[in-house]
């Protein structure tokens, strides 16, 4: 759970960048969140505790292939990890992206409020991970980008699979379109918040109002 980038620590119970995603799904509110790709569930069960703590809870789909290792293959145990801790409202999807969205699940989702990019981090998956749901979003969501801020050789999928980890030059080319704005927190190994412009009808959310999406 300490391991993969999000700069967290156990001597003083810190979540590190774990509060960004458990207070943004507090705030957004979603009635669904998409988690893709997580060594250990660290992400989707942050976002999966902010979605079950809300007023109205919501539901995560947490999509991994367990191409790393076999941690996710078995149906059973994949929610018996999540439910010791305490966590209830994760639906795992045993494929990668490209699969997912041949589903009758990913073609009636519409609203989604988070979305976590995590999964194979080059700028060609990444761009497809993110363009399978960006027409689904709900207008005020939030997409995060894991390891957006560095280029460096992973051999997570084993010491003969190496791969160069490229998902700042998709970030990059986000930047140029001027209907996205995008925040990097240089914080781990790096995350890129994005979020479309706001319409010109579009006005904050006060105190008391409801923000669900």
């Amino acid at each position: 759970m300490l391991r993969m980038g999000h700069n967290q620590s156990a001597e003083d119970l810190n979540l590190g960048l774990g509060w960004i995603y458990y207070g943004l799904a507090r705030l957004i509110q979603p009635r669904r969140a998409v988690v893709i790709g997580s060594w250990r569930g660290f992400v989707p069960m942050v976002i999966g505790r902010a979605l079950q703590d809300n007023r109205d809870p919501g539901e995560v789909t947490f999509i991994d292939p367990s191409l790393a290792d076999d941690f996710w293959k078995d149906p059973r145990q994949t929610q018996r990890h999540f439910a010791a801790f305490g966590i209830h409202n994760i639906r795992h999807q045993l494929c990668t992206t490209q699969e997912f969205v041949g589903t009758d699940t990913w073609r009636h989702m519409t609203d989604i409020g988070l979305l976590f990019v995590d999964g194979y981090h080059t700028a060609e998956q990444v761009r497809f991970d993110y363009e399978a749901f960006a027409d689904k979003l709900a207008p005020r969501a939030c997409v995060l980008f894991h390891d957006s801020m560095g280029e460096r050789s992973s051999p997570m999928y084993g010491p003969d699979k190496s791969y160069r980890i490229t998902v700042r030059d998709y970030i990059s080319e986000l930047r140029r379109d001027p209907q996205l704005q995008l925040l990097d927190l240089p914080f781990g190994t790096g995350l890129t918040v994005l979020r479309r412009c706001a319409a010109a009808n579009e006005e904050p959310l006060c105190e008391g109002q409801v923000g669900r999406v």
